[in-house]
């Protein structure tokens, strides 16, 4: 039994949540493994620290980030 080994890349996710009564855009990079581990992390970060839930969060792009340092904002 041979067992592929998955590589870990970087995705950047843009999107929309709001904060109060304004909306307030966002960019995080995030590693994962498919674009849908790294919106599963997105949704579970700002669920978690700014109490939202996930239906309140707009997600407008997600894309693989090549090999450099990671940028939060």
């Amino acid at each position: 039994m041979v067992r592929v080994m998955s590589e870990v890349k970087t995705y950047r996710v843009k999107g929309v949540m709001p904060m109060g009564f304004l909306r307030s855009t966002f960019v995080k990079e995030v590693r994962a493994l498919k674009p849908e581990h790294a919106l599963e992390k997105i949704y579970s970060e700002l669920g978690s620290r700014h109490k939202l839930k996930r239906k309140r969060i707009k997600i407008l792009a997600i894309e693989e980030v090549s090999k450099e340092p990671l940028q939060e904002t």
